[in-house]
């Protein structure tokens, strides 16, 4: 962070604004109107700005980045359109991992308890075989263990474990993931 005063200037320094400045542009004019079947031109994109993406990674044209140089995308994850990736801080999605529709990882917060209101930005990180449901919110420093699976419209606040369903808010584990 340039500024740890949010009320006298931007936390990031120019030349990081100047850089989603141009990736907004480029968003716009190349990425979230792209043909709904162009995964390859979309994970293109991305690495051009810095994105480490896998192979038959699926992202949907309709997928909102703030900062695709803090994206690490995994081999066949997915990402469903409406989903917003704030990466402020570093987002790591794992293999085969599907996040639904309108689910929101936020990488991102502020530390209410000190003057100037000083953003604060934490990793977030997605495990091999997660599937984050329809609207779900992940908070900042959040871990979601491999193959578990988190509930539609669920707030994780906290780290969830390997292979269980948890949903709620807060969310929690409810049951064990046993896949057939």
């Amino acid at each position: 962070m340039v500024n740890t005063d949010t009320h006298t200037g931007p936390s990031f320094s120019l030349m990081n604004r100047i850089k989603r400045g141009v990736w907004n542009i480029t968003y716009t004019l190349f990425f979230c109107y792209s043909p709904r079947v162009l995964f390859g031109w979309r994970s293109f994109v991305l690495r051009i700005f810095g994105a480490k993406v896998g192979k038959g990674v699926h992202v949907y044209p309709k997928v909102k980045i703030w900062a695709p140089w803090n994206l690490i995308l995994h081999n066949q994850c997915g990402i469903a359109n409406g989903v917003t990736l704030y990466s402020q801080g570093i987002i790591t999605i794992g293999h085969k991992a599907v996040i639904s529709q309108g689910a929101h990882l936020c990488a991102g917060t502020h530390d209410y308890t000190r003057k100037g209101f000083p953003l604060i930005t934490m990793p977030i990180n997605i495990g091999d075989e997660v599937w984050i449901a329809a609207e779900a919110f992940i908070h900042p420093g959040v871990s979601i263990g491999e193959g578990c699976v988190i509930g539609a419209r669920s707030v994780v606040n906290k780290d969830m474990p390997d292979w269980m369903v948890c949903t709620g808010h807060p969310c929690v584990a409810v049951k064990k993931r046993i896949i057939i």
